[in-house]
């Protein structure tokens, strides 16, 4: 008759490929229980990995039948995403787990395209997930989500709830002007907007909330690092050097107020030719490997320039959404579940299960 010793030993065999890990050093072995032959487990994943949660269970099921004594296993996988810990002094917003910030130094680069399908593809995994436009003075979201011209509803004219597009829920200043009106606003009046719409969205129950920053080191990123309970962040670059050069400022900007970097995304890393399939690196080759090599953060991925990723977005249906089995749509899937998996590797924030102490006059 086997034990439940020799199955949690069965277990520890069984690595993960998203963490290098196996399940019983990750703390995700949930009620192992064995009885007349059959060993039962919950395998709760403190990241979303939906599109592997069957190659997961199979892993598993292999490990217990191996055991002697078991003649069946029943494998549940299930996805537990907690909230982590963000910069001193600040805690998780009403609504929201955890909030990750998505950067770039240099504008071009493709930032807004990885924002959105990096959200698109956390919530393929099975994450409930928002995604915040901070670019006020060029907000794109809209469009690309196909919600240009929409308006979204305030219950109590005070807060507004977000909109909604491919199982997200997104809030942009685009949503409340007309789409040529140009926001001739100063520094102050810009945070401001940042701030009020971060917090009068009533963002329902999310595991992540991704917020679109647009590109530099100014007013906008510094309130974000300051006042908003940053997660991690994860900064967009090509390989070419001048764009290189303005993400190691964005980097360093998260690294002096606190906010971990998550990693690096190597976004147009080479063009594939739609007629031929030659792969050529136009804007060279290594860069944000080098840059990631340098500062001690991993390298999340390299995003090819192709003709479908554009086209995607500009029809309202990224890449994600548009294609959810193809490759691109996998690569972001990929580098969506490596930041899923440094979110999770954080320490656990307790704030909001503590109780708060009340002083009454008796």
């Amino acid at each position: 008759m086997a034990s439940l010793p020799e199955l949690n030993t069965a277990l520890a065999g069984v690595v993960d490929a998203d963490t290098g890990r196996d399940y019983v050093a990750m703390r995700a072995v949930r009620d192992l229980q064995f009885a007349d032959g059959t060993a039962s487990v919950t395998i709760a994943l403190p990241f979303p990995a939906q599109s592997r949660h069957s190659a997961i269970a199979a892993q598993i099921e292999a490990a217990l039948l191996g055991v002697a004594g078991v003649n069946r296993a029943a494998v549940k996988i299930e996805t537990r995403i907690e909230a982590h810990t963000v910069q001193r002094g600040l805690t998780p917003l009403p609504g929201v787990k955890n909030v990750i910030a998505v950067a770039s130094g240099k504008g071009g680069v493709g930032k807004s395209t990885t924002a959105v399908n990096l959200a698109l593809a956390l919530a393929a995994e099975g994450a409930r997930v928002g995604l915040l436009d901070a670019d006020i003075y060029g907000p794109s979201q809209p469009l690309m989500l196909g919600l240009q011209g929409q308006k979204p509803e305030s219950p109590d004219g005070k807060s507004i709830l977000p909109m909604r597009a491919h199982g997200l829920q997104a809030m942009s200043i685009g949503f409340l002007i007309d789409a040529e009106q140009p926001m001739v606003w100063r520094g102050p009046m810009v945070t401001q907007a940042l701030m009020q719409l971060l917090n009068d969205t009533r963002w329902d129950d999310l595991d992540y909330l991704l917020i679109d920053l647009p590109p530099g080191t100014g007013d906008i990123q510094l309130t974000l690092s300051q006042k908003v309970p940053v997660t991690g962040a994860v900064i967009v670059t090509t390989p070419q050097d001048i764009a290189l050069l303005d993400a190691r400022k964005g980097l360093k900007m998260f690294e002096k107020v606190g906010v971990p970097v998550t990693g690096v995304v190597e976004n147009m890393a080479m063009h594939i030719c739609s007629n031929c399939g030659h792969v050529e690196a136009i804007f060279g080759e290594g860069g944000g490997g080098r840059m990631a090599a340098e500062y001690g953060v991993e390298l999340l991925g390299q995003l090819p320039l192709e003709l479908s990723i554009r086209l995607a977005t500009d029809e309202g249906r990224p890449s994600v959404a548009a294609d959810p089995d193809g490759k691109v749509a996998g690569l972001y899937k990929a580098i969506a579940r490596k930041v899923a998996v440094k979110v999770g590797e954080k320490a656990k924030d307790f704030s909001a299960k503590l109780p708060k102490i009340v002083i009454q006059n008796t």
